[in-house]
């Protein structure tokens, strides 16, 4: 565990810039407090450099690393595995071929656009699975730096904005169904509160509408493959850094743990609501988790070159682009196979 004093006064400063952030992202859900934040920690940055934080860095660093990764574990108190199991059951070929399309164009751009790797990864795993909650779940296990997640979260935020605005008048053109537009929003789109702003903006047009909960539940059954995904990407790593032999290879190494908490964290919510207890004692919980990606978010930013940044852009957006493309094809494709729009 970081020494408390030392930590104590940059984590204090994540979460000043945080708070204004959450309320900003709360009035302004299609954009989101985490990206509010990345923005502001990167505009700080432009003129507080690091050599001239002193103590204050060492918060920041912490902020940007474990904090993100108890912000994963709390993730896992708003899932139900039960009610995902029952509802987002149907979904599943979707969800799969979603992803897999992500992950499969992904791999081919990062060979044929020479995109960095931790960045490709980053991109393709946000697009396919939960946007930044994919993203940060990934970062530490691909051992990211700060400059490629944000990179990453500015290219997942630009489609979700693009996605949120144009989704509801696209299905509505395409004469899709309400359950039906409630799954091409969970599966097509990538972050919760532009799938949530998609869906809502559906429901409002379409009066007795209930997409956004089927959204929501779509969404929180793709959640469930950052499991599996991390894990594999956690395998790669250690083989990766350990050599190209098996007698190298440590499970303990690649397995990354707070992905097991975050597991756990599910199946306690699960167990609990089983048993009758109320979901909502989870509730705070869910909210603390989101409040500590913005507070990542802000620590993140503030380590990032933004010029820099917007120099390098052009190849990554590219990327984000495709793959969002590719997805929302993949999710209409499906459901016209499966005679369900």
């Amino acid at each position: 565990m970081a020494n408390v004093k030392n930590v104590a006064p940059g984590v204090g400063l994540c979460a000043a810039i945080a708070i204004p952030c959450w309320f900003l992202g709360e009035a302004l859900p299609v954009v989101g407090g985490p990206v509010f934040a990345i923005l502001i920690g990167m505009v700080i940055a432009l003129w507080w450099k690091q050599p001239a934080r002193g103590t204050v860095q060492d918060g920041i660093a912490f902020t940007a690393k474990k904090v993100l990764q108890y912000a994963v574990i709390l993730l896992g108190f708003g899932l139900n595995l039960a009610q995902i199991a029952a509802v987002g059951a149907e979904s599943l070929p979707i969800i799969l071929t979603t992803i897999a399309t992500a992950l499969i164009v992904g791999y081919i751009l990062y060979r044929v656009l020479s995109v960095d790797s931790a960045i490709a990864t980053l991109i393709a795993v946000g697009s396919s699975i939960c946007g930044g909650s994919a993203i940060a779940a990934t970062a530490p296990v691909i051992r990211a730096k700060d400059e490629q997640v944000a990179q990453a979260i500015s290219v997942i935020f630009l489609f979700n904005v693009v996605a949120a605005l144009i989704f509801p008048t696209l299905g509505g053109m395409l004469g899709m169904s309400n359950e039906g537009f409630g799954l091409f929003a969970g599966t097509a789109v990538n972050d919760t509160s532009s799938v949530t702003a998609a869906a809502a903006a559906w429901d409002g047009m379409h009066p007795g509408s209930n997409a956004l909960d089927d959204a929501t539940i779509v969404k929180l059954t793709r959640t469930l493959a950052i499991i599996p995904i991390t894990l594999a990407l956690g395998i790669l790593m250690a083989r990766k850094e350990g050599g190209d032999g098996l007698g190298n290879f440590s499970l303990k190494r690649a397995f990354p743990m707070f992905i097991l908490f975050f597991l756990v964290a599910s199946i306690i919510t699960t167990i609990a609501v089983a048993a009758g207890a109320d979901a909502a004692v989870f509730a705070p919980l869910k909210t603390l988790s989101k409040f500590f990606i913005v507070m990542a978010m802000a620590a993140i930013g503030l380590n990032t070159d933004l010029v820099k940044l917007v120099k390098s852009g052009g190849k990554p957006i590219l990327m984000g682009l495709i793959c969002w493309i590719c997805i929302a094809a993949a999710s209409l494709g499906m459901q016209h196979l499966l005679n369900l729009w």
